[in-house]
């Protein structure tokens, strides 16, 4: 794996390391202790795959306060996404900042979101499945989320219009909590 730290500390983009012949490729995804050895929450409590059948759907940004925090994994298996990670950590040099990437089936790029920042994607093409490995329970009475539109965050969704649960779109301004 090819490890990319972010311009928000602790998110990184990482990479395959391909190993190529006549059959195709193999590459590790995943391993426990290349995270370990970056400092990288390398605890997987539960795996989640999100079916999104439109383009333009938006989810999130979602985040679990503590004690039920996480740290997540995120991997486009099929179609492409524009995934954003936002730094909630208040004491952060890059504290409301967001960073952004595009993952794709093709790309097989993933984005590690650490403890402490809220995630949300939109959908680039129809049919897009995105599968997360996260660090924690889901705990839904910790469920959070700030508005994807927040001008305190200045995100630039690429496509107009989304489509969303009228929760995602209508949390409050961050500014105001």
């Amino acid at each position: 794996m090819i490890f990319t730290e972010t311009a928000l500390a602790g998110a990184f983009v990482i990479a395959l390391e391909r190993r190529e012949d006549e059959r195709g490729f193999f590459a590790r995804a995943w391993c426990a202790r290349e995270f370990a050895a970056r400092g990288l929450e390398a605890q997987v409590a539960q795996c989640n795959l999100s079916y999104n059948r439109r383009r333009g759907t938006l989810r999130g940004l979602h985040y679990q306060v503590p004690p039920h925090e996480e740290s997540k994994l995120v991997r486009c298996v099929r179609g492409a996404i524009y995934a954003v990670a936002v730094d909630l950590r208040a004491a952060s040099a890059t504290f409301r900042r967001h960073v952004a990437t595009e993952l794709t089936a093709d790309n097989r790029v993933a984005l590690f979101v650490p403890r402490g920042f809220a995630f949300g994607f939109q959908t680039l093409v129809d049919d897009t499945e995105v599968f997360y490995q996260m660090s924690e329970f889901y705990a839904p009475e910790h469920g959070r989320g700030v508005r994807w539109d927040d001008p305190a965050f200045g995100i630039h969704w690429p496509l107009p219009e989304p489509i969303m649960l009228e929760r995602d779109r209508s949390y409050p301004d961050f500014a105001f909590r």
